[in-house]
């Protein structure tokens, strides 16, 4: 199985058409807002933090060069052809490697994971942008790259954030510039049920150790200034029967 065409394109478009920089596209908030706050949460249930770490849909990499710094080995990889190359661009250092996956692939997945071994997995905004269909393989291929001895932190917008959502784009000025690219280019976010997150994980053989509710920090303002925060869940998840920390 692999994702659609259409899907496919519609984050190529986004990621061709995105400006570079850091905080150029809406969910790139940098990483004391996002991937630090995160860590902080995983850490204590990582069986082995001197496994290879995946960043499962980087986008542009700020996140994966943040987890570089903190671990020895990083790979970002993305759906993305275009977003892959402009991590690779912002990363001059090469503190980490990028690689284009289809996370819905398992053939592709089980290869990654027999080059890697077990793995540590960082997954931030992607089940809840993927299409009903391709949920389950997503959260599977987290758990092919788990193998026994890995652990994955998930962070995914809560439903209720498809009314905020809903709300900035029917605003007077209509949606926020850094948020009209994401409707221009077809991506569909928060259309994952709170319920359905849940149901997902079990069916493809997580166990989820521990949970919360934590806002997902954009780049974008409000008219009077204030940072727009997206209400958001996360998990920290096990491969059925692994052993805690």
């Amino acid at each position: 199985m692999s994702v659609t065409n259409r899907y496919r394109d519609a984050w190529e478009g986004f990621w061709r058409d995105a400006p570079e920089g850091e905080g150029a596209v809406i969910w790139d908030a940098a990483p004391a807002l996002t991937a630090e706050r995160h860590l902080a949460l995983f850490a204590p249930h990582l069986a082995d933090p001197e496994l290879p770490v995946v960043d499962l849909g980087c986008g542009n990499g700020t996140q994966t060069r943040f987890l570089a710094g903190r671990f020895a080995r990083v790979l970002g990889a993305d759906l993305s052809a275009a977003a892959v190359e402009l991590a690779r661009r912002s990363d001059p250092a090469e503190r980490a490697a990028y690689l284009r996956l289809d996370a819905t692939d398992p053939v592709a997945v089980r290869a990654l994971h027999d080059r890697l071994g077990d793995a540590n997995v960082y997954l931030r905004g992607v089940i809840h942008q993927s299409e009903p269909a391709d949920r389950r393989p997503v959260a599977e291929a987290v758990a092919t790259l788990l193998g026994e001895r890995g652990r994955a932190f998930l962070v995914e917008l809560s439903e209720a954030a498809k009314g905020v959502l809903g709300a900035l784009a029917g605003g007077p000025a209509g949606p926020p510039p850094k948020l009209r690219p994401v409707f221009a280019h077809g991506l569909a976010p928060a259309e994952v049920a709170d319920a359905a997150f849940g149901e997902v994980l079990r069916a493809a053989g997580l166990t989820v150790l521990e949970s919360g509710e934590l806002p997902l920090a954009t780049t974008e303002f409000t008219p009077d200034g204030e940072r727009i925060e997206l209400p958001a869940h996360w998990v920290a998840v096990a491969p059925d029967g692994a052993r805690r920390p």
